[in-house]
C-alpha cells in the first residue's frame, strides 16, 4: 500500500479531486499555503494500492496545468509599483507528488 501526498494550486484542486474519486480513489483534501508566491493550494493524501499509484499520478499530471504569474521583485518595494520594468513572471501550478510506503492502514 502507498500513500499520496500531492501538492495542487488552488485553480486545479477541484477537477483534480473530482477525477481521483471518480476513479474511486479515496482523496482527504488539506487547505495548505506555501511556494515561492506564498499563496493557497490544496494537499491531497490519497491512500491506494500499490498497482494504482500509477493510475492516480496520471490523473493527477493529467488536470495540473501550470501557468505564468507575474510579481513585482523585491527592489520596487518602497518605491511603488508602477515601475513595469520591475516586474518578473514566474511559472506557478502544476502539481508536486510524494509516493510513500505504508506499512500499516486500518479503517474504522
Amino acid at each position: 500500500m502507498k500513500l499520496l501526498i500531492a501538492i495542487v494550486n488552488n485553480e486545479d484542486s477541484a477537477v483534480v479531486a473530482s477525477a481521483l474519486t471518480k476513479e474511486k480513489f479515496t482523496v482527504t483534501k488539506l487547505s495548505t499555503t506555501g511556494g515561492f508566491l506564498m499563496v493557497g493550494n490544496t494537499t491531497f493524501l490519497i491512500g491506494t494500492d500499490d498497482n494504482r499509484v500509477d493510475l492516480a499520478k496520471s490523473i493527477i499530471q493529467k488536470h495540473c496545468m501550470t501557468r505564468k504569474h507575474t510579481v513585482n521583485t523585491s527592489e520596487s518595494l518602497g518605491r511603488g509599483f508602477d515601475d513595469g520594468a520591475l516586474a518578473s513572471e514566474v511559472t506557478v501550478g502544476g502539481a508536486m507528488v510524494f509516493v510513500l510506503g505504508v506499512e500499516e492502514s486500518e479503517k474504522y
